[in-house]
């Protein structure tokens, strides 16, 4: 009988050691403020909008960026019932995904007043970044039509400027990899948009396909890049391409404010692909991320 005493009481001497080993573990492995770009689950979220935004919320991620708006709705939801949905799993809608190419003047008015709209919704969803990650085809082949467009984020920036909104582009690598009369693309539209209306959505991974370092346009335009969009070739650090602690090392002079993951390309399924990419991120000593 004593031995048996003495077997239990070492039995959960044990179990109660491993618990406290794994609580401090818990407690050292740091809970980063990183979003999720619901781009990266964008089958999954059309089937079942609550189900898919409790399991990035389950992941870890603190807040997202939807790319689903239309017609005034996110996914198909009011702006305030995304907003309240998302809310009630801990994660704010912080910035979206949405543009509308560069109108003409038979369109304008109509591509204004969509504008208004989707401003109103955005803001109804509580979003404090809108961001475009398009342009057309037109744009990478004239510098005055791109010029043009700077001009029309202006336009965009100041009327999201007025709704207490920050409005910006999301690149591709095309904007580093193209030039127009000797200029490149992604320089020029810094050059010619104006940073009280136009803030950058850098996707990094894009800008390394691109040719370009990132760290780079850190330095040389700091503060312009708000918002990072942090990327790989498939889950975050899976391709061993992206020098992730060198491009950290710029986050204070590039302005960043909030860092969102997307995943396009996946090894797994993509709910495993997206976890990998916040365990990453969370484990990695150099990601300091703004509160």
């Amino acid at each position: 009988m004593k031995k048996r005493t003495i077997i239990s009481a070492v039995m959960l001497l044990l179990v109660s050691s491993m618990f406290i080993t794994t609580f401090e573990s818990c407690k050292k492995t740091p809970h980063k403020n990183i979003g999720l770009q619901l781009y990266s689950i964008r089958d999954s979220i059309m089937r079942d909008v609550p189900g898919a935004v409790a399991k990035v919320a389950k992941m870890g991620y603190t807040f997202v960026e939807p790319a689903g708006y239309g017609e005034g709705k996110f996914y198909g939801m009011d702006p305030a019932a995304f907003k309240a949905l998302c809310e009630s799993n801990g994660m704010p809608v912080i910035s979206s995904h949405t543009g509308q190419s560069l109108p003409d003047s038979a369109n304008w008015d109509k591509v204004m007043a969509w504008w208004d709209e989707c401003i109103a919704s955005h803001k109804a969803a509580g979003c404090k970044f809108l961001v475009q990650p398009f342009m057309g085809g037109e744009a990478y082949r004239s510098l005055d039509t791109l010029k043009r467009y700077c001009d029309y984020f202006n336009l965009i920036g100041e009327k999201c400027n007025a709704a207490g909104i920050r409005f910006g582009y999301h690149n591709h690598d095309r904007e580093f990899s193209t030039q127009l009369d000797g200029q490149t693309i992604y320089n020029f539209m810094l050059e010619n948009t104006d940073p009280a209306k136009v803030m950058f959505e850098i996707d990094l991974y894009w800008a390394v396909v691109g040719g370009a370092n990132p760290v780079d346009y850190f330095n040389k335009y700091p503060g312009r890049f708000e918002l990072w969009h942090i990327k790989d070739k498939e889950e975050i650090g899976a391709s061993g391409m992206m020098d992730f602690a060198s491009i950290w090392a710029g986050a204070e002079k590039s302005g960043m404010k909030y860092g969102i993951v997307e995943v396009e390309r996946y090894n797994f399924d993509v709910y495993t692909s997206c976890q990998k990419s916040i365990d990453f991120l969370n484990a990695a000593e150099y990601v300091k991320m703004p509160l």
